[in-house]
Order: structure tokens, then sequence, then C-alpha cells
């Protein structure tokens, strides 16, 4: 990561320690991790709290075309920072909360899966069910996924949020060689057994 990104990230830890949820940038390791599902096929991309864009970073490399990426991070520094590094995607300036309360951000097509870097276990349980509901309800496609890791032992999402909105959370790996260690979870619409007529 170069220098400049670690110093803008620091800063930004120092202004508001909550929301950044770690002293160190994710590295590389947990992005690949994050982005390994991820087709460039399967439709545009939503990632929520990119900071400063090491997920971004991995999902171009994955060849996801920077239009069909929206950014919503809620720090203006690192917002602005996205949009002159990333000039073709979508960058919003707000809080992933209120993504129930936007129009689908690709229009009628909505995203195939949503990558989030945010601290959603040092979040009110209130911004954690808006932001969660507001993706599945307006932003994202039926069969979408939605990857979030955790430096925590269990998924970041509390049973009674997944049962309510009838979602379930598969663990998909590890990565023991980020600081700090973290665990990647796919979270998706509960999957029915159809039974054959």
């Amino acid at each position: 990561m170069p220098l400049n990104d670690t110093l803008t990230f620091l800063r930004a830890w120092m202004r508001a320690p909550r929301s950044i949820g770690a002293l160190t940038p994710s590295g590389p390791s947990l992005a690949r991790l994050m982005t390994t599902h991820i087709n460039h096929l399967d439709g545009p991309v939503i990632e929520l709290g990119p900071g400063t864009g090491v997920f971004t970073r991995a999902l171009v490399a994955r060849g996801i075309p920077t239009h069909r990426l929206a950014l919503i991070e809620a720090d203006p520094v690192f917002a602005d920072a996205l949009a002159h590094r990333y000039p073709g995607a979508h960058v919003l300036s707000m809080d992933a909360a209120r993504l129930g309360d936007a129009l689908p951000l690709f229009g009628d097509e909505r995203a195939s899966a949503v990558i989030s870097g945010l601290p959603l276990l040092s979040m009110p349980a209130s911004q954690v069910a808006a932001i969660i509901q507001g993706v599945f309800e307006r932003q994202l496609h039926s069969n979408g996924a939605f990857y979030q890791f955790t430096y925590g032992p269990r998924c970041p999402l509390p049973r009674h949020l997944l049962e309510r909105l009838d979602l379930e959370a598969v663990r998909i790996g590890s990565v023991l060689f980020n600081l700090p260690p973290a665990a990647v979870y796919r979270i998706g619409r509960r999957q029915r057994n159809r039974v054959a007529a």
C-alpha cells in the first residue's frame, strides 16, 4: 500500500476511530479473499466503506470496470481521494444506512455483489440493520451476495437480523496473516429446497 494511503488512513482513524474499526488498512490477502468470488460478467458491484481503496484495487484487478463500481464512503476525505483515483466509478459520500432510501445505484440493473469494509461490530444495531435491509431490499440482485469481513469469532450480523430478513451467512475463509487476522462471510438470501412437481 502506498505510504500516502497509510498516512490518510491513520489520520482518518485519529479523527474517528470507531468509524474506522482498525489500526491498519486491510492487507492484500484479505482483499483477495473478499473479492475471489466476484466476476465482472455477473454485474455491477457496490463497495461499502472503501476507505483507501484496498478492496477497490482488488476488484479492478479482477476485471471489474470502474464504471461498474459504486463506492459508498461516509468520510469525505476518503471519498474525494477515491473520486480522483477512480474517475469512472460512482463515488457517493454518504452513510451506507441511507441505501434503503436511495434509488438503485445502477438504474434498472441491480448489483451482483456488495463488498463491505464497514466495522459492523462497532456500529449501533439500528444502523447495521438499516444497511443490510437497504442493500437487500433496494440495491442487490435476488441472487447477489454481500461479503463482509470481521475480526470477531463469528458472523458480525446478529442471528435475529438474518432470520428477520430471511438471509443466511456462510464463512468462506480466514486470513491469518492480516493484521489483525480476519474471517470473511458471504451473506445471501436463504435458498429454499424446491420439491419437484
